[in-house]
């Protein structure tokens, strides 16, 4: 039977999110839980209660996601199961979380310096002891271990607390995790260290406790790191959404108000450059707006009235009211973060290969300590000597090889790709890499540069491009700027009149110029592609093309992902007509034009249902749903923050081309990593009979587990090389 915590009065019920499908769910952040076991034993758990529907845990970012229908759940019992289970819960709710992370990053930091400082010192005085050997008088050795121990005992004992903490809130719920044995294992190191030292023996384990905390410590603190970037992705599109809205009062009046205080039905009024801070319908004018959020495309849109406008979008032309249909946590910004969560969850389940070897090989070297120390008493041993040789089977079958099997391939891998322009951020990208069959990728800023280029400069008079160009320098829009760059530096018309959606007007000399929409330049116009009107007095308008240069190597890459099996498809938010041109110039034969984030996100779904793995690259705020969702993810070092914090890997050039080089580095590190698995096994085939019949001494102990490290290490140092 689950043990209960003590009631809690405080009222949940804020809480509770009411989803647009009819029921409810309830956020809760989870301390404690850090692989894939955890997960399943907190989702089975909570998915118990009666009336849940799901349950969904994210290891990256701390949450779990409770549904149910109608009112059949309370949250308190939500949290008191997830409690009973041994994790500490409560109701996530971004601030108090976020300060919350930071303490413990601090926390782990502080711990692992405490542990880095006591290795150094620690080990330094044992060597001593070791390299005096029989030379060094019995009381000198015996104050060189009082002076370690006085060292590592406070220091182990304090950079241990996470491991001791985790392992205590399991055994407390009868549950068992990871951090039983390594607690078990540093406690009894450090006892008979001291039992050793008191009663004059000549072999202390102080140096091993220290390096042990030290260097799960390191993995510890990068895997919070790993997770915390995983969560500052969500945090910052968050934060795209505006803080304060200006909303229309009944009589008339303007108030500004908390984004969050906005209901459905409210008039938010909104000034050109704002971003919207609700979804909702314009009521007054057309206006222009940059859509970036959703479709990925730079180039400004017209919005008439009544058209919809999303959270997120920012409004380039003139000033409107928009009537809210829906609060900031329904708002396409929210649904975006929570498709980035989701996608971040399904990796999470992602079990490395790392943790499928640990999951057996602990407790299996667990066990075997244990029988090793019975069968020793059972011989007529003495207690000392039992305990003794329990912990040298700990030690000596430490998991350092086996913790480097694929950390020393990673980190080689990482810095190959580094050199070649590829910044590698997620610890089991590489791993997930080699298992790739299907690329899925974003045209605007992936494929293409996502900036407008002047298409006809050609066939545009030189006179013409620099009347032009003297408008184009005094305006911010995206088209006005590609004009100016593509004519060069040269002066700015003065007196120049902005029309919002419209274009740009000024007299210069007697004439009247204008710049902007075919309408405003009075021409006709098909608008196949982007183009601005420019027309001097009463001579014949000139039209001004523009298009967006596809990458020169894209072609090539195709062709290369091609030729390893790899299927190619192509999503844009653009209309069908482009994307069409421009997926048969690079040789894409699947495509799909006029996509939204939502469809995006479902795409990827319904390719990952048919089993594929799925590598998406993408650049846009649009793409970070589809970026988390994929198998594995590239962004281009152009791509907006929130995608490249979503993203597993970044770009650090204009080049496509290090993607093929990621591919064939992730398949050489996934051969390297199961020959070093093989190098840690044997290594313990042998080591462990030494340890269990006595013959391994100490030294001899850590001597096999710096072998067995630098083994795994020089293999490691094969990929560098290019046949690896």
């Amino acid at each position: 039977m689950l043990t209960r915590t003590p009631a809690i009065t405080d009222d949940h019920s804020r809480f509770v999110r009411r989803e647009k499908s009819g029921g409810s769910s309830f956020d809760v952040v989870v301390k404690g839980a850090h692989c894939a076991n955890c997960i399943a034993k907190i989702e089975r758990g909570v998915s118990a209660i009666t009336g849940v529907s799901a349950a969904r845990l994210n290891l990256s970012t701390g949450k779990l996601h409770v549904q149910w229908q109608g009112g059949a759940v309370s949250p308190l019992a939500v949290l008191n199961r997830v409690r009973a289970l041994g994790y500490e819960a409560q109701p996530y709710e971004a601030p108090e979380v976020l300060g919350a992370d930071e303490k413990e990053g601090r926390d782990l930091l502080h711990a692992l310096a405490a542990a880095g400082f006591g290795a150094v010192f620690v080990v330094g005085l044992t060597d001593a002891v070791w390299y005096g050997g029989d030379d060094m008088v019995p009381s000198l050795r015996n104050t060189f271990f009082w002076l370690a121990g006085a060292v590592s005992v406070p220091l182990t004992l304090y950079a241990s607390i996470p491991f001791f903490q985790s392992a205590w809130r399991s055994l407390s719920h009868g549950q068992t995790n990871m951090d039983v044995p390594i607690s078990v294992a540093m406690i009894l190191s450090l006892a008979l260290s001291i039992y050793v030292t008191a009663t004059h023996g000549q072999n202390t384990y102080f140096d091993a406790a220290i390096m042990l905390a030290f260097l799960l410590l390191i993995g510890r603190y990068l895997d919070f790191r790993l997770r915390d970037r995983a969560r500052s992705a969500a945090r910052h599109l968050l934060a795209l959404q505006s803080a304060l809205a200006r909303r229309l009062k009944a009589d008339g009046a303007v108030e500004t108000v908390a984004a969050g205080d906005i209901a459905p039905g409210d008039q938010v009024l909104l000034a050109s450059g704002e971003r919207a801070p609700v979804d909702g319908t314009i009521q007054s004018s057309d206006t222009q707006a940059d859509v970036s959020l959703v479709t990925g495309e730079s180039a400004p849109v017209m919005l008439k009235r009544g058209a919809v406008i999303h959270a997120g979008t920012i409004v380039v032309g003139a000033p409107v009211t928009v009537a809210a249909t829906a609060r900031v946590e329904n708002s396409l910004v929210a649904d975006l973060a929570r498709l980035l969560e989701a996608g971040q969850q399904r990796r999470s389940l992602y079990v490395r290969v790392a943790d499928r070897a640990a999951r057996a090989y602990v407790p299996l070297v667990f066990s075997i300590s244990l029988i090793v120390f019975a069968g020793w008493l059972f011989a007529g041993g003495t207690l000392a000597l039992a305990v003794t040789n329990a912990i040298t089977v700990l030690i000596i079958t430490c998991p350092c090889a086996l913790g480097l099997a694929v950390p020393a391939v990673q980190i080689v891998a990482t810095g190959r790709l580094f050199q070649h322009g590829l910044f590698v951020k997620s610890g089991d990208a590489l791993e997930r890499m080699a298992e790739v069959d299907t690329a899925v990728f974003d045209k605007t800023g992936t494929l293409t540069f996502g900036v407008p280029r002047l298409a006809n400069a050609r066939d545009i008079p030189e006179p013409a491009l620099e009347a032009a160009a003297r408008l184009a320098r005094t305006s911010s829009h995206p088209l006005s700027k590609a004009l100016a760059l593509a004519a060069g530096e040269g002066p700015a018309a003065a007196n120049v009149r902005e029309v919002p959606g419209a274009g740009l007007e000024a007299t210069v000399q007697g004439t009247i110029l204008k710049l902007g929409s075919a309408a405003w330049c009075g021409v006709a116009s098909s608008a196949k592609s982007s183009e601005l009107w420019f027309r001097e007095g009463e001579r014949p308008a000139v039209c001004f093309a523009f298009h967006d240069e596809v990458r020169p190597e894209t072609r090539d890459l195709v062709s290369q992902l091609k030729a390893r099996g790899i299927a190619v498809h192509m999503l844009t938010g653009d209309r069908d007509a482009v994307a069409s041109r421009l997926a048969a110039l690079v040789g894409i034969e699947h495509w799909r034009g006029e996509v939204d984030p939502k469809a995006k996100a479902d795409f990827l779904e319904s390719l990952r249902r048919q089993g594929r793995k799925i590598l998406m690259v993408g650049d846009g705020i649009n793409d970070a749903g589809a970026l988390a969702l994929a198998h594995v993810s590239i962004a281009p070092g152009s791509a907006a923050d929130v995608s490249q914090r979503a993203a597993d890997m970044i770009l650090r050039g204009n080049s496509l081309s290090p993607i093929v080089e990621a591919l064939d580095v992730a398949h050489k590190a996934r051969r390297l990593v199961n020959q070093n698995f093989a190098l840690a096994v044997l290594y313990n085939i042998t080591a462990i009979p030494m340890a269990a019949l006595g013959i391994a001494t100490p030294l001899i102990a850590a001597a096999c587990m710096a072998g067995s490290s630098l083994i795994v290490t020089i293999n490691a140092l094969r990929l560098v090389r290019s046949s690896a």
